[in-house]
């Protein structure tokens, strides 16, 4: 079996990634119930709602892309970057869905610098808030401050609607 059901009932195969089986709500459904970090935190904090907080610190025209910016980890998973960066075949995969979704959604082929940014400096906020910070570096987000807001973790049924209405703002604003 080389596909998934999704929660709209699609069958999203790996070998044959069509545009048609992609939906918002499988996209809000499945990152909300995502957790950050591999699950390595005390409270249990989405993908989604992560999203949806990159989206809001970027410029209006790229909020979209903010918002989708890990939306394949909706059919792949989320992934620790250390162990990613082992799993070149994921990658592979990982790199077809999120093309697919850029398509699907006329995102740009790439990730521009301000929404990679946005999600470094949601990784310095959530380092803080989440108490991760025992004193080793991390080098990505050095030199980069966290928000002056505090993140407090949503359920998933409120972080997917979170996200759903913001897609839906932004939706109504092209």
């Amino acid at each position: 079996m080389t596909w998934i059901n999704t929660l709209s009932g699609q069958h999203f195969s790996f070998n044959d990634i069509d545009p048609d089986t992609i939906s918002i709500e499988d996209i809000a459904g499945a990152l909300s119930n995502l957790c950050r970090f591999t699950g390595h935190v005390q409270d249990f904090y989405s993908v989604a709602q992560h999203s949806v907080y990159v989206s809001r610190l970027v410029p209006p025209e790229m909020a979209l892309e903010a918002l989708l910016h890990d939306a394949a980890e909706a059919y792949c998973g989320d992934v620790s970057s250390p162990l990613k960066a082992l799993l070149h075949e994921y990658q592979g995969i990982e790199y077809l869905i999120d093309m697919t979704i850029r398509f699907k959604f006329g995102l740009p082929e790439t990730m521009s610098a301000q929404v990679k940014r946005a999600d470094l400096i949601m990784l310095a906020t959530e380092r803080r808030d989440f108490d991760m910070d025992d004193g080793t570096p991390w080098p990505v987000v050095e030199g980069i401050e966290p928000v002056d807001f505090m993140i407090y973790p949503l359920t998933p049924r409120q972080a997917r609607v979170q996200f759903i209405q913001r897609f839906n703002e932004l939706k109504n604003s092209i």
